[in-house]
């Protein structure tokens, strides 16, 4: 889990009076603003089903064009310079965000100051290409991450013009422009693979992806950034920044060390198997999060005066996000080599005992994850930064306990360690807010036990059907725990209501954008 983080006070930052401020986030009423939220919720959910779709389809599709080797190779670099992406936007565009006010002035100075660290990112992945291939005795790296430099400066250039929309909370605009690029990437992609450039493909849906969002969001917004200002007052905001970036590289390093290890111990095929394996599960997830999260801090940020408002805004999201989480946890579990079949092909076989065991893991993402929504809108930012400090060993012990057992045992540990933090990172985020531990739990019981319940007579089909083939036994098993969990969750709970009034107030928004 990320949050924001700032020194030594669990209170938002100061707020500058720097004028004249021209982006302020506007008065809304309950009606507007609850209007404006569920119209760009759902504008991010058919986005992120969208983009489920493309991201399935070109994974099954490069799957069986490319091998493990591949992947591999692709992987070595990106869980490295990944690290170096933490900084690509300094923490900045959440700043743009979450900031009652914010000057003509500052942004522009956040747009060049975001320039400056992408173009020093880039040139560090440079530097440092020499040294992957010697750490992992692959001279292709070379080539790979120095390519692969060039897309900080991408993502830099665009992290101001993607924050204005998110903070004028224009999510359809985000979603169709979210849906281009990836569109655009994988088109590059599937092009590169079919014409047999094999990793170099990867390479290629990396960088079109960020090139294109970024020049989107210069057309969208039709911001033009003005010069930088030395008096613009941005001291706060790049505390706020540091602070962000920081916590997130905390995280990160615990959440990807696993690749790391297995990559330089076990080589760039394992590392693929576990990678896909990974990605695979972690799909429906962060479409989610993604889906609901901006729209959830730009909301909350709104509502950091107003505890009532605060509380229901944040239940409702959670409740959302767990109630689709949930049943797709439980169906990876249930169903992980017919998914693995089905979807990546049979030279993947190995990674089948690995996307079982990473299926808790999953899980508990979904509970903890959107806590960071609560954390970055009300500035409780230096307890974000202890949680962080926290599940870092204990995840990374997970890795290393599991790591004489291969794949499957490292991800095993990790699943075992994310458990064991879930109920008391809830507790710990939840403690002095007005979301309180038992509200949470409360969001969880309903789709849990609808989880459960329906895994029965979906086990019954699955058996039923061991004699058919995997696509047919995967959606016969598929189409019957998911109507299951549907009565069990709308009527059996006693959920009916609730989404029944969720899709009133949807029908009820207003159309403009």
């Amino acid at each position: 889990m990320a949050g924001p983080v700032i020194k030594n006070a669990e209170v938002a930052l100061e707020t500058p009076t720097v004028a004249p401020s021209v982006h302020d986030h506007a008065e809304m009423s309950t009606n507007d603003l609850k209007a404006r939220t569920l119209r760009g919720g759902f504008a991010k959910v058919c986005a992120q089903a969208v983009s489920f779709v493309l991201r399935i389809g070109s994974l099954m599709i490069l799957a069986r064009l490319l091998g493990p080797g591949d992947f591999g190779i692709v992987g070595m670099v990106t869980v490295v310079t990944g690290v170096f992406g933490l900084f690509k936007d300094a923490g900045l565009g959440m700043v743009t965000v979450q900031r009652p006010t914010i000057s003509e002035e500052q942004l522009s100075t956040l747009f060049w100051v975001n320039l400056a660290v992408g173009l020093v990112l880039g040139l560090l992945t440079v530097a440092v290409s020499p040294l992957l291939v010697a750490f992992y005795h692959e001279p292709r790296l070379l080539g790979v991450t120095i390519a692969l430099a060039s897309g900080f400066v991408f993502n830099a250039a665009g992290v101001q013009h993607s924050a204005l929309l998110q903070r004028q909370m224009r999510f359809t605009a985000l979603s169709i422009i979210e849906i281009a690029s990836l569109t655009l990437s994988v088109g590059v992609a599937l092009s590169l693979a079919v014409t047999g450039y094999r990793y170099w493909s990867l390479v290629g849906m990396s960088l079109t992806l960020p090139a294109s969002a970024t020049v989107c969001f210069w057309l969208t917004s039709r911001w033009v950034p003005g010069r930088p200002g030395r008096n613009a007052g941005i001291r706060s905001m790049m505390q706020f920044g540091g602070a962000v970036t920081l916590n997130s590289l905390i995280v990160y390093v615990a959440y990807n060390i696993d690749k790391v290890l297995l990559g330089r111990l076990l080589g760039a095929e394992t590392l693929g198997i576990y990678g896909r394996a990974y990605q695979l599960i972690n799909i429906p997830t962060e479409n989610l999060n993604s889906a609901v999260g901006g729209v959830a801090v730009s909301a909350l940020s709104r509502l950091q005066n107003d505890p009532r408002r605060f509380r229901g805004y944040f239940l409702k999201g959670y409740s959302l996000v767990l109630a689709l989480t949930i049943p797709v946890t439980i169906a990876c579990a249930m169903f992980a080599s017919d998914i693995i079949v089905v979807l990546l092909g049979p030279k993947w076989g190995a990674s089948i005992g690995i996307f079982r065991r990473l299926a808790p893991t999953i899980l508990a993402f979904a509970l903890i994850n959107p806590l960071a929504w609560l954390l970055f809108s009300s500035g409780r930012v230096a307890r974000s930064m202890k949680m962080a400090i926290v599940i870092a060993p204990v995840v990374i012990l997970g890795y290393v306990v599991g790591l004489p057992y291969g794949p499957e045992g490292v991800a095993l540990g990790y699943s075992v360690a994310m458990s064991l933090l879930t109920v008391p990172m809830i507790a710990w985020a939840t403690h002095s807010t007005p979301i309180s531990l038992r509200s949470v739990l409360g969001a969880v019981r309903a789709p849990f036990l609808s989880a459960i319940v329906s895994t029965i007579p979906s086990a019954g089909v699955y058996v039923a059907c061991s004699h058919l083939s995997p696509l047919v036994r995967l959606l016969s098993s598929g189409t019957v725990l998911l109507l299951a969990y549907l009565i069990m969750l709308l009527f059996v709970t006693g959920q009916k209501q609730f989404y029944a009034e969720l899709l009133r107030d949807l029908q009820g928004s207003p159309k403009r954008d």
